[in-house]
Parts: C-alpha cells; sequence; structure tokens
C-alpha cells in the first residue's frame, strides 16, 4: 500500500474512540486521508482527536437514530465531504445468558453492527468502500454470548450482500480476534492472564495489536480486487 492510495481521500471511522478507531484515525492521516471520527459522545470524539498527529474532523452521530445519521449526511455535505471509505467499528454488546437478556440490549447491539450500518450506507454513500467489523466470536460462539456471536455473524454476511448490491463499491468485514486495544485494561492483573492463555493456544502464539488491525484495514479499503470478503484477524484462534 503507498500513501498515494489515500492522499486526499475522506475517510469517515463510525466509532472511532476505540483505542483500534485511534489507530486507523492516525495511520490514515499518516498516509495523507482526511479523517472524520464519529461517535456517540462530543468530548470523547474531540479527545480522540486531540490526540492524533494531524489534522481530524470529528462529528456526532447515534446508530440507533436514523435521523442522527441523516444529520451527519447532512454535515459532511456542509462540509463539502464526499465519502470515499467508510470504515464502523459500532459496537454494542449484550452479554449473558438468553434468559437474563432484555430486549433493548438486544435491540441496541443490532441497532450498532447491522441495522445501524444498513442506514450509514443508506444516508452516507460512500463512493470506493465500505467496511464493517464483525468478531471471532461468531465463529467460536460461547454461552453468554449469543446475541454478540449472531450479530458479528450477521455482519459477515451483510458484507457479501452489500458487496454485490452496492458494486462497484467494495465492502468487505472485519473479524478481529483478542486484541490489545485497551479494551480489556478493566481487568487489571487478569489482563496478563488473559492474554497469555490467548496466546498459548493461538497458531500466531501472540495477541493482536491495533496496529495489526489498522494495517489490514487500511490495505483492504485500498484493493481494488477485495470484497465481499471477511478477514480474520485473531491470529488462528477460531481454527482451534
Amino acid at each position: 500500500m503507498t500513501t498515494a492510495e489515500l492522499n486526499g481521500r475522506q475517510v469517515v471511522i463510525v466509532a472511532g474512540t476505540s483505542g483500534i478507531g485511534r489507530q486507523l484515525a492516525q495511520d490514515a492521516v499518516d498516509q495523507g486521508a482526511q479523517v472524520t471520527i464519529t461517535g456517540r459522545s462530543d468530548d470523547a470524539v474531540r479527545a480522540v482527536a486531540e490526540s492524533i498527529e494531524g489534522s481530524v474532523a470529528t462529528a456526532v452521530v447515534d446508530l440507533s437514530n436514523e435521523e442522527s445519521i441523516a444529520e451527519l449526511a447532512t454535515e459532511l455535505a456542509r462540509r463539502d465531504v464526499v465519502v470515499d471509505h467508510l470504515i464502523s467499528l459500532a459496537n454494542a454488546p449484550a452479554k449473558g445468558p438468553v434468559e437474563k437478556l432484555e430486549r433493548e440490549a438486544i435491540t441496541r447491539a443490532f441497532d450498532a453492527k447491522v441495522i445501524g450500518a444498513l442506514l450509514l450506507v443508506k444516508h452516507l454513500r460512500p463512493t470506493a468502500s465500505v467496511t464493517l467489523f464483525s468478531g471471532i466470536v461468531a465463529w467460536r460462539p460461547r454461552p453468554g454470548m449469543a446475541v454478540t456471536a449472531t450479530t458479528n455473524g450477521a455482519v459477515a454476511f451483510l458484507a457479501q450482500a452489500l458487496a454485490l448490491e452496492l458494486a462497484p463499491v467494495r465492502v468487505n468485514a472485519v473479524s478481529p480476534g483478542i486484541v490489545d486495544s485497551g479494551a480489556w485494561d478493566g481487568m487489571g492483573a487478569d489482563k496478563d492472564k488473559l492474554f497469555a492463555d490467548v496466546a498459548a493456544k493461538n497458531p500466531a502464539r501472540r495477541i493482536g495489536t491495533t496496529q495489526d488491525i489498522s494495517t489490514a484495514v487500511l490495505s483492504a479499503i485500498t484493493n481494488p480486487f477485495l470484497t465481499g470478503t471477511v478477514l480474520h484477524l485473531d491470529g488462528g484462534a477460531r481454527l482451534v
């Protein structure tokens, strides 16, 4: 991948306030892209933008509200932003045994991963690529993760369907495994044990990094022959 392939391109990163989102934004900016980061909290997106070396625009959007998504499209148009590459990392996990799940939590999970993705495409109309985030739980389900497994699986099939409907716009999904993105920091000392156990079992013998994910995503959005595909960035963990 060369810098020229993203130079001057408009990249919109939805739910870009995570460690992976920040890495993606920084790497895209480094390659000359014009980046907009969105999130549900203005303070959160501004904090990420201020941590990035280079200029990054921000916007607020709630994927559970179509009007909010339409307003995002209007705001981008006001800024003369024609979206080249749309990347959505949106996630709203609904965890726990089925008998304890609440309908609102299930709906939020589908809004983030599936319904919101469809509405983003409807209103933002990206011209080059769409990249959605799935996850390893779709291929390695376990008790208490039924909603996460289902929404992640739906993303994989949605990418295939949209790749046909939106062609020649390319649509792919990324399925990370365990990544040291900051999401696990709340575990304290247990985080190191989890990472050691996972690394010992997967074929890559390591944990993923935000750079691993960013490199793959930016390669995917600039590869003109890649569409309708799930990129499994899990160190082979789904195989064992």
